[in-house]
């Protein structure tokens, strides 16, 4: 009895401690912890196309929808559509942060052409004019 007492707790420590590292190294909780902070942080699973990015950068939460396309000889991202979650953490930002975001997302997807939605859009046309 006393045996099976020890294989139960040593593996309630092992799950326990297989779980802290779960949590450690998530990286949702990696995204979350950095929306709190109000620092720059970019979630995104590049192998599956289908689920959304997400970036976070001086207080605002971003997602971005890619659009999978066909290039001069690979189907790779070909278009990127980015909108901010709550408008109103968007005061104080510039078009250079924008265009700092844009960067990052070219970084990771290099054929791809990035689209704002509204009210950063607006903001972005009057920078090409």
């Amino acid at each position: 009895m006393i045996f099976v007492i020890r294989i139960f707790i040593i593996a309630f420590i092992i799950y326990l401690f297989y779980r802290g590292i779960r949590y450690v190294i998530d990286p949702m909780r990696k995204l979350d912890d950095a929306y709190e902070r109000e620092q720059y942080y970019f979630y995104d699973d590049v192998k599956n196309v289908r689920k959304n990015f997400f970036i976070t950068y001086k207080g605002a939460l971003f997602e971005g929808e890619k659009y999978l396309g066909t290039t001069d000889n690979a189907f790779e991202v070909v278009s990127i559509f980015v909108w901010v979650k709550d408008e109103t953490k968007l005061q104080g930002f510039t078009k250079d942060d924008f265009h700092f975001l844009s960067s990052e997302i070219q970084s990771n997807y290099p054929q791809a052409e990035v689209s704002w939605k509204n009210p950063i859009e607006q903001l972005m046309k009057k920078t090409s004019e």
